[in-house]
């Protein structure tokens, strides 16, 4: 499967009866919004905005969201059939996460269709939502990759961080010094002097934000991934005022740049997380002041409705339940951990809890599991719980977690493990307050924990338990089950 620009990904969900068109005039103010988490509610389908109220006519007049909104639409743009299994689909992208294809720079491309520059840019002209009413203003930068460059090596990186509109030009944004591969970024420029070069790209292959909303490596640049899961490099264009490159086929770019410079901070805030709350406070934060903005003709604007709900995923919860249980197996495989047969993130909780499904090989491997997830930079925003059992718990079910859970794991016995005071999520809102001051702490805290629900290896061998630690369950013997169903039908059960 080759790239896809947003376009041609919108007509593939057409003809795959995964898009709906929306011609009846709606408002950009909360309106939008509140159709998008009816419609998660309700399992439905990708959504294109045509009659937007203000927008019927002027620079841009679409929006399109809910691409990646359902397991199966991710499945498709991955070029899996629908009903892919779990283990199938994160394999795939534990392998693809540790290919490269480099991307190639290309001379111009349909981005380049239209140059705004000075004091020309306004990002009013874009129909960008207001998607929740508490919400402090218009987050024109929900699902989009943001580009920066590592000032010593050069590598660039794409990122999923939010951005609200400030003024015609500038836009203040959540950004967070430690954890954050941009953020590291960030603090070199700092230190250098220097403003910090951005790019923000709306709309592109349904990929990038796969990618870009993924703690791939640092040091790794996500172009040159996004070229090994689609087989070819990724064409890239330079910007017109900043040193970095996007791809030539994207909708829209804003480029500009933020000085670490509290005199340039503008208020940001509050937004609707992938938590399900509502985030935080109004706060000052590092600003992006707008150098220019190129875009395709009659470009369409790509956002999403973010935080999850039970019985709504949002599309981060739909990448995050795939994406981050392939880093956190990935994770697992280079500390040389034996015996992962399964890695599960539930949608419902973008990665903060991740399950972890193995054939036991010694005491004390669910604390390694633990560990080595905790060390790893990918933990800065997920795997705050960590949940362990055996390989004949199907980690999916929730049912067999909670079995799992009951009856095997014992507080007394090392079953439940805290590590406290760790750096975690300032946006988590279980947090005190103090605690996700990133402004003080440079990230918020967590305590972590542990729930092994593995079978105690302490417990010595029973004979009367056929040499187990642990009694035998209540199912039948399997001669007992293989009667049973060779005698079905003449039971008068062949139906049930």
């Amino acid at each position: 499967m080759g790239f896809m620009d947003l376009r041609e990904w919108i007509a593939r969900l057409d003809k795959e009866g995964e898009l709906r068109r929306i011609t009846a005039e709606v408002d950009w103010d909360r309106e939008i919004g509140a159709i998008a988490r009816r419609v998660l509610e309700k399992k439905g389908p990708a959504l294109l905005f045509e009659a937007i109220k203000g927008y019927r006519t002027g620079r841009c007049t679409k929006l399109f969201t809910g691409g990646l909104g359902s397991r199966d639409r991710l499945a498709l743009a991955l070029g899996f059939p629908r009903d892919v299994v779990n283990r199938d689909l994160v394999g795939y992208v534990m392998q693809k996460n540790r290919e490269r294809i480099p991307a190639v720079t290309v001379r111009t491309g349909p981005v380049k269709d239209v140059i705004v520059r000075p004091p020309d840019i306004d990002q009013h002209e874009f129909p960008v939502p207001r998607w929740h009413y508490r919400e402090g203003g218009r987050y024109i930068h929900t699902f989009s990759a943001i580009v920066t460059r590592d000032p010593d090596t050069r590598v660039m990186n794409a990122g999923i961080y939010r951005g609200m509109i400030g003024q015609r030009d500038t836009t203040p944004m959540l950004l967070i010094k430690g954890g954050q591969h941009w953020g590291q970024h960030f603090v070199k420029y700092a230190a250098r002097g220097e403003p910090m070069p951005v790019a923000c790209v709306i709309g592109w292959d349904p990929v990038m934000p796969l990618l870009a909303g993924s703690p791939i490596p640092a040091g790794v640049c996500e172009w040159d991934v996004m070229g090994a899961y689609r087989g070819e490099p990724a064409e890239l264009v330079r910007c017109e005022t900043v040193d970095l490159e996007v791809p030539a086929t994207a909708e829209i770019v804003l480029e500009g740049l933020i000085a670490d410079d509290p005199a340039t901070y503008e208020t940001e805030g509050p937004f609707g997380e992938f938590t399900g709350y509502v985030s935080d406070l109004p706060t000052p934060r590092p600003t992006m002041t707008l150098t220019c903005i190129t875009h395709r003709r009659d470009p369409i604007f790509r956002g999403c409705l973010e935080g999850t709900l039970p019985g709504s995923a949002s599309e981060n919860s739909v990448m995050s339940s795939v994406q981050r249980a392939a880093i956190a197996w990935n994770i697992l495989v280079a500390a040389g951990i034996p015996g992962i047969r399964d890695v599960v993130v539930h949608p419902i909780t973008n990665g903060t809890n991740v399950c972890v499904q193995i054939t036991k090989h010694y005491q004390g491997q669910p604390k390694q599991i633990a560990a080595a997830l905790w060390g790893a930079s990918a933990a800065q925003f997920r795997y705050k719980h960590v949940f362990v059992v055996e390989d004949d718990i199907d980690v999916s079910s929730y049912e067999q977690l909670d079995w799992a859970l009951a009856y095997r794991m014992n507080a007394g016995e090392d079953g439940i493990v805290v590590f406290p005071g760790i750096f975690g999520s300032p946006i988590d809102p279980s947090t005190p307050l103090e605690d996700r001051d990133i402004r003080q702490l440079g990230t918020g805290l967590w305590n972590r924990v542990l729930f092994d629900a593995t079978r105690n290896w302490k417990f010595p061998r029973r004979p009367e338990w056929d040499g187990e630690r642990f009694p035998p369950t209540v199912r039948p013997a399997p001669e007992d089950e293989a009667r049973v169903s060779e005698r079905w039908s003449e039971l008068g059960l062949g139906d049930v």
